[in-house]
């Protein structure tokens, strides 16, 4: 089997990747969380999953109804490193949602034309209408990260970003949307390990992109840009949550329950939403600990 950028996400773990992180991944077993600050050392399992799941998609669904009936504007933001988990928690956000109501948006690179208008601009027109829920999966956060990382911003560019950002985000939250932004936090072992297991799958090896493999030599670089970015961009109208996400399944049900407990809606149950684990759901505190697992 033809493996994608001629093997390089194999040949990195081979030949470059840390002693401990090769041995992490090498030994480790099926469902081992590799996050030496992770509480848990064992995934949750799949029936505990399911069972809570299925609670929490019965509230997600009342939560759409509620919002389409009142005219509520909801915007989530995931950001987070490559394979930490972004697609599939959303993935499982939306799969009973009516997506009429509940856009995903996922922008590639700019065009040309949009290289040259206001930064925000382009994610603006995406913003919701009264009854509509936008997730974004990456956001104008590639500015505060992924961008100066590359060299795809210069410092300037970044420090504009950084200056209009506390008022664009204040401004999103004086309009009455609901606006709620997840970080996603995944080590460096199973970032390693999922992305070896991308670059197998022919069903998943779409996901891979160069970016994606010339980011698995800039984990310092990375670990930097987003300390400055949780820092510059946690307020009070506009909060970081991190969440853990070596475990993923944990992960989606505390990113629900975060969403859950963040609106009212008709037909609220907080008994069956449950409470989000704060062993791996919380503020930028909690990915400062696991920086550099």
């Amino acid at each position: 089997m033809d493996l994608p950028f001629n093997g390089a996400i194999s040949r990195y773990f081979k030949e470059e990747a840390p002693k401990a992180v090769r041995k992490a991944v090498e030994s480790a077993a099926k469902d081992e969380i590799l996050s030496r600050g992770s509480p848990y050392r064992q995934m949750l399992g799949k029936k505990d999953y399911e069972a809570q799941m299925e609670a929490l998609q019965a509230q997600l669904v009342r939560l759409q109804s509620d919002v389409k009936a009142s005219g509520k504007r909801v915007i989530v933001v995931f950001e987070g490193r490559d394979a930490a988990g972004k697609g599939g928690t959303i993935k499982a956000l939306t799969e009973n949602l009516n997506p009429r109501g509940a856009q995903v948006v996922a922008l590639s690179k700019p065009s040309d034309r949009e290289a040259t208008q206001w930064y925000f601009q382009r994610y603006i027109d995406w913003f919701p209408a009264a009854g509509e829920m936008v997730i974004f999966d990456r956001s104008w956060y590639n500015r505060g990260v992924v961008e100066p990382v590359f060299g795809f911003c210069t410092e300037n560019q970044k420090e504009a970003f950084f200056r209009q950002l506390p008022e664009f985000e204040e401004m999103i939250t004086r309009e009455g949307i609901t606006y709620l932004k997840f970080w996603l936090d995944v080590s460096r072992p199973e970032q390693l390990r999922r992305m070896l297991e991308r670059e197998k799958d022919p069903l998943k090896q779409w996901k891979l992109s160069p970016i994606d493999v010339e980011g698995l030599t800039k984990w310092e670089p990375y670990c930097e840009a987003i300390a400055e970015t949780l820092e510059r961009s946690h307020s009070g109208h506009a909060p970081w949550t991190v969440v853990r996400s070596d475990d993923k399944r944990r992960a989606r049900i505390a990113v629900i329950q975060t969403i859950l407990h963040a609106l009212e809606f008709k037909g609220k149950d907080t008994r069956s939403i449950g409470k989000p684990d704060p062993a791996i759901c919380g503020g930028p505190e909690l990915w400062s600990d696991a920086e550099n697992d």
